[in-house]
C-alpha cells in the first residue's frame, strides 16, 4: 500500500507541526479538532512557520501554497478518517482521552488504515489493545518544533507487527527524519532519560541548590545542551512533564520518579511554561528575551 492520505488528530503544537511536515512532503492531511476556532489556529501557526521556512530559503513561494493546499480541516473524525491510509493521533497526554480515541478511530477509519500515536509516554500495547487491529497500532513521537526536529522515536506494542513498523519507519525517513525503533516501556527512552533528569534539576531548585539561571547554564556550558533542562520544562509544557513523570512512577513503581513537589505545585497554580506565559521563566508575546519568573528571582 502506497500511503500518502494522512489524517492527524488535534491541532495544537504537535498536532499541527505533524501536519505541517507530512503536507510539506507531499502528503495529503486531514487535521482534525472538535474546535473549529483550534484548526483556524493551527493553520494560522503552519503559514506562518512556513513563511519562515521561506524566509530562510528553505521552501520556495509556490511549496508554501501547494503545502497549505494539501490541508483539510475537519470537526468531525468520521469524516475526517474517511480515507486515511494513516491516522497519527497528537491529542493531550492524557490516558483515557487517548483510550477514547483510539477506540473510535478503529470504528470509523478504514480496516486496513495504521493507526499511531505521537504520545510521549503512554503504552502503546494498552492503547493497541482498546482496539480490533492492535498489529496496526504503532508510536510516532515526534519531537518539538515538529518541522525542525530530526528524531522520530517509533514505538512498537505488543502485537504490532513487523510490516506495520517497516511501513512507519519508512514514512518517518519520507518526511526527512531519523526514525529509530524502541519498545513498549514507559517513556520510552527519550522521556525515560529526559524527564528524570528535568525533574532532578526541578530538584535542585526547590532545594535551593543554585537559581534557574545558574542550573540552566551549567547544563548549557557544562554538557552542551542546546537548552537548559529548566528552559526546556518550560518549552515542552510543565504539565506535559508532570503527566510523564507520574506515567513513569506508575509504570515502574520506582520512587525515583516522584515529580518535585515544586513543579506539583506550578502546575496546580497554572503557571505551565511558555504556553501561559509563566514557568520557570516569564514570556512576553513577540520577545525573545529570557527572564526568570518573579517567584524564583533573588
Amino acid at each position: 500500500m502506497d500511503i500518502k492520505n494522512i489524517t492527524v488528530i488535534g491541532s495544537g503544537t504537535m498536532g499541527n507541526g505533524i501536519a505541517h511536515t507530512f503536507a510539506q512532503h507531499g502528503f495529503n492531511v486531514s487535521l482534525v479538532d472538535i474546535s473549529t476556532e483550534a484548526l483556524d489556529k493551527a493553520l494560522q501557526t503552519i503559514t506562518r512557520n512556513l513563511d519562515r521556512q521561506v524566509s530562510k530559503g528553505i521552501l520556495t513561494g509556490e511549496q508554501k501554497h501547494a503545502t497549505l493546499g494539501r490541508i483539510r480541516t475537519f470537526t468531525e473524525t468520521g469524516p475526517g478518517v474517511s480515507d486515511a491510509q494513516l491516522v497519527v493521533e497528537a491529542a493531550t497526554e492524557n490516558t483515557n482521552l487517548k483510550l477514547d480515541i483510539f477506540a473510535q478511530l478503529d470504528k470509523l477509519a478504514p480496516s486496513d488504515a495504521i493507526l499511531a500515536s505521537n504520545t510521549s509516554s503512554i503504552s502503546i500495547t494498552k492503547i493497541a489493545a482498546r482496539t480490533g487491529r492492535p498489529e496496526k497500532v504503532i508510536g510516532m513521537h515526534f519531537m518539538n518544533p515538529v518541522p525542525v526536529m530530526k528524531l522520530v522515536e517509533v514505538i512498537r506494542g505488543y502485537a504490532t507487527t513487523d510490516e506495520t513498523t517497516a511501513r512507519v519507519m519508512e514514512l518517518a525517513a519520507a518526511l526527512g527524519k531519523s526514525p529509530v525503533e524502541v519498545n513498549d516501556y514507559p517513556g520510552f527512552v527519550a522521556n525515560r532519560i529526559l524527564m528524570p533528569m528535568i525533574n532532578e534539576a526541578i530538584y535542585s531548585l526547590h532545594e535551593g541548590v543554585a537559581g534557574v539561571e545558574e542550573i540552566d547554564t551549567v547544563m548549557r556550558l557544562g554538557m552542551a545542551h542546546p537548552m537548559g533542562p529548566l528552559q526546556l520544562a518550560d518549552f515542552i509544557g510543565l504539565d506535559v512533564c508532570l503527566a510523564i513523570l507520574r506515567v513513569l512512577q506508575e509504570g515502574f513503581g520506582n520512587p525515583k520518579y516522584a515529580p518535585c513537589p515544586l513543579l506539583v505545585n506550578m502546575v496546580e497554580a497554572g503557571k505551565q511554561g511558555a504556553k501561559t506565559g509563566e514557568g520557570f521563566y516569564t514570556y512576553t508575546s513577540g520577545s525573545k528575551d529570557l527572564v526568570v519568573s518573579a517567584k524564583f528571582q533573588k
